[in-house]
């Protein structure tokens, strides 16, 4: 039987939509199962949600001792420190706190559902580099009052994780797309991986704003308009200054930017929200390639953007 195009599996995990493509349909079921374990560890080690995540008893019992910690969730905070090292502090761990108070306080459909609330006063981030790692012990120390949040660099992490992951075990070429941020590994389609570009992650392929090929490394995407709800009778979302605690200036609708990895691309998207006005100008001085689409609809190319392309089947929406 012939097949039109790559095969791609698709599921609700971690608060986002989550796909796995291969070029050999034989291996999608055992793909999808692979990632859905991968997920569900991310979950169980680093969740904010989950008052019994790994990651909240840390906080909860460390009391800013050092406690030993699984290798997964001390890889998921070195991703973090590493992210935060590179972007100057612009992305940091250390904004649970903040985003608390804007109302992210539970998975984003069950924010989503909610009322509008009060909001607090705003509480800047503590700082990333109070989180100790020790890797000569596997420990982490996370000082009383201080709030982890991986929500962006986890899914980044998680992306380029899962996809050598599923590569290795499968001997195949794979595609893992977490709510926007996407990684590739293993050998690539003749023509490439086809990635759609758009304001949401649910976008038909077909109606996708533009279409690059990916054949290694990452692909991440930031916006300010797809995850948004109501607190203190203003529209917010999640990405936060953390120098002051307040959500970032929606400047951009969306940032997709091209990396070695999705983790670093992720950074780097996500720090462009931040920056605001600036983030063409920083983008370029690091000599990344990214492409801006800011509220009022225009875009701007920095870097050794792509070409885009035409999609095709199997292209998945990022």
């Amino acid at each position: 039987m012939l097949h039109p195009g790559p095969a791609v599996r698709s599921m609700r995990a971690i608060g986002t939509s989550a796909s796995v493509v291969v070029e050999d349909h034989g291996l999608a079921d055992a793909a999808l199962g692979l990632l859905a374990v991968d997920l569900a560890d991310l979950d169980e080690a680093c969740s904010r949600f989950d008052p019994e995540s790994e990651l909240r008893r840390v906080e909860r019992l460390g009391q800013g001792r050092p406690m030993p910690v699984g290798p997964l969730l001390f890889a998921a905070l070195e991703a973090a420190a590493q992210v935060a090292a590179r972007t100057a502090g612009i992305v940091d761990p250390t904004i649970g706190s903040a985003l608390v108070e804007l109302g992210y306080d539970r998975d984003f459909d069950a924010i989503a559902a909610g009322h509008d609330r009060p909001a607090g006063p705003p509480e800047p981030a503590p700082g990333w580099w109070q989180v100790r790692l020790d890797p000569s012990t596997r420990t982490v120390a996370i000082p009383v009052g201080v709030h982890v949040d991986l929500g962006s660099t986890g899914k980044a992490f998680a992306a380029d994780r899962s996809a050598r992951r599923i590569a290795e075990a499968l001997d195949c070429g794979v595609l893992v797309n977490l709510g926007g941020d996407v990684a590739v590994a293993g050998p690539a389609p003749v023509a490439g991986w086809g990635v759609g570009i758009a304001l949401s992650s649910q976008t038909a392929p077909t109606e996708a704003d533009e279409v690059v090929v990916l054949r290694d490394g990452g692909l991440a995407s930031s916006g300010t308009t797809a995850r948004t709800w109501r607190r203190g009778g203003r529209t917010v979302h999640h990405i936060v200054d953390p120098w002051t605690g307040e959500v970032a200036p929606s400047t951009w609708a969306l940032v997709s930017v091209l990396a070695p990895t999705c983790l670093e691309a992720n950074g780097w998207s996500t720090a462009s929200i931040v920056w605001g006005e600036d983030a063409p100008d920083n983008l370029a001085a690091h000599g990344i390639a990214a492409r801006l689409v800011g509220v009022d609809g225009s875009v701007v190319l920095v870097g050794d953007w792509p070409v885009p392309c035409t999609p095709a089947d199997g292209t998945e929406a990022a």
